[in-house]
C-alpha cells in the first residue's frame, strides 16, 4: 500500500508539473499583457521599462526556468492586477469554491443515487420512465440557461432568493442547485445501470432466495457490489466540481477559484493563471488517488499496484 501511494504521489507531481509547462507554453503565446494595464498615452520606453522589470524581455527559456525554481518554492510570482502575491489570491478563493462544490456534490449523490436504484429496481416502470426522462433533461439542460431561468423566477419574480454573491445560506441554493442538475443526472444513469448489472447475478437471486428483505438485499448485496463504477465516476464529478465550476460561479458572481481563473485569463494575468492551474491539478489527482484508495474496501478483489 505504502509502496503504491507513493508512487502515486509521484505521478501527480509529474501530472502537475506537465500541466504547468503546458499552461505556461499557452499564455506565453496569448499575447502580451504589460498593454492591458497600461495607460493609453504611456510612452514606449515606459512600456519597455515595465516590461524589463516584470521579465517579459527575457528569453523565453530564462523564464521557464525562473518559473519552475519559483514554483518549486511554491512562489508563482505577484498578480499583474491585484499587486499580490498569485498563489496566495488562489488560496483566498479556495473556501468559496470548496463550499459550492462540496454541497452540489452531496446534492448530486443526495438525489442520484436513490434515483438511479429506483430505476433499476422498477425497470421499465412508470417511475423508470420518469426518472430517465429526468436524467436526458438534466444533462440536456445548459447550466447557464438553468440558472438565468431560476433567477428570473426564484429572485426577479418571487424576490426568494438573492441573484448572486456569497454570504447567507440562501446565496447557496440556486448556485449549487445549477451545478448538481447535469452531474446528478450522469451518476444517475451509470447507477440504474450498475445496479441492474448486479440484480441479475447469483448472490443476489440467493439472497431473495433465503427469504431477506428487499431493503437488505439492495442495501448490502446489489449497491456495495455496483459501487465501484459510482465511485469513479463519483470522484470524477469531484474534481470537476472544484475546477470547472466557471459558468456557475459567473453566472451567481460566486467569488471561487472558477471566476477568478476566467477574470486571470482574460487579463493575462499570468501568475494568477499559473498558481489556480497548479491548486486544481493537485486537488484533482489527490482526489483520484483517493478514489483508488477506496476501491480495496469497496472490493477486496482489488489489488492496488
Amino acid at each position: 500500500m505504502r509502496a503504491y501511494v507513493a508512487s502515486r504521489l509521484v505521478q501527480t507531481a509529474l501530472v502537475v508539473f506537465l500541466s504547468l509547462t503546458a499552461v505556461f507554453g499557452m499564455v506565453r503565446l496569448s499575447g502580451d499583457p504589460v498593454l492591458l494595464f497600461m495607460p493609453m498615452d504611456i510612452q514606449a520606453k515606459d512600456v519597455n521599462e515595465f516590461r524589463e522589470r516584470l521579465g517579459f524581455n527575457d528569453p523565453i527559456a530564462i523564464q521557464y526556468g525562473r518559473f519552475v525554481a519559483g514554483a518549486l518554492r511554491g512562489d508563482f510570482g505577484e498578480s499583474l492586477r491585484y499587486r499580490r502575491d498569485a498563489l496566495a489570491l488562489v488560496l483566498e478563493r479556495v473556501p468559496a469554491t470548496l463550499l459550492l462544490g462540496g454541497t452540489a456534490l452531496l446534492l448530486t449523490l443526495a438525489i442520484a443515487v436513490p434515483l438511479g436504484v429506483v430505476s433499476a429496481v422498477h425497470r421499465d416502470s412508470l417511475l423508470d420512465h420518469l426518472g430517465t426522462l429526468a436524467t436526458v433533461l438534466g444533462q440536456a439542460t445548459p447550466g447557464f440557461w438553468l440558472g438565468l431561468m431560476m433567477i428570473y423566477l426564484f429572485s426577479v419574480q418571487l424576490g426568494w432568493l438573492p441573484t448572486g454573491g456569497r454570504g447567507s445560506l440562501a446565496h447557496l441554493v440556486m448556485p449549487s442547485i445549477v451545478l448538481a442538475a447535469f452531474f446528478a443526472a450522469r451518476i444517475a444513469r451509470l447507477t440504474r445501470s450498475a445496479v441492474l448489472d448486479v440484480l441479475g447475478e447469483d448472490y443476489v437471486l440467493t439472497a431473495r432466495a433465503k427469504g431477506l428483505g428487499e431493503a437488505r438485499v439492495i442495501g448490502k448485496h446489489t449497491l456495495r457490489n455496483s459501487a465501484i463504477p459510482i465511485v469513479t465516476l463519483a470522484g470524477l464529478e469531484a474534481g470537476q466540481l472544484l475546477g470547472g465550476a466557471v459558468i456557475t460561479e459567473t453566472i451567481f458572481a460566486w467569488p471561487g477559484l472558477g471566476r477568478l481563473t476566467v477574470q486571470a485569463l482574460l487579463n493575462r494575468d499570468f501568475p494568477v493563471v499559473l498558481a489556480a492551474v497548479f491548486l486544481i491539478s493537485v486537488l484533482y489527482t489527490l482526489i483520484n488517488l483517493a478514489v483508488d484508495l477506496l476501491y480495496g474496501w469497496l472490493d477486496p478483489r482489488v489489488r492496488l499496484r
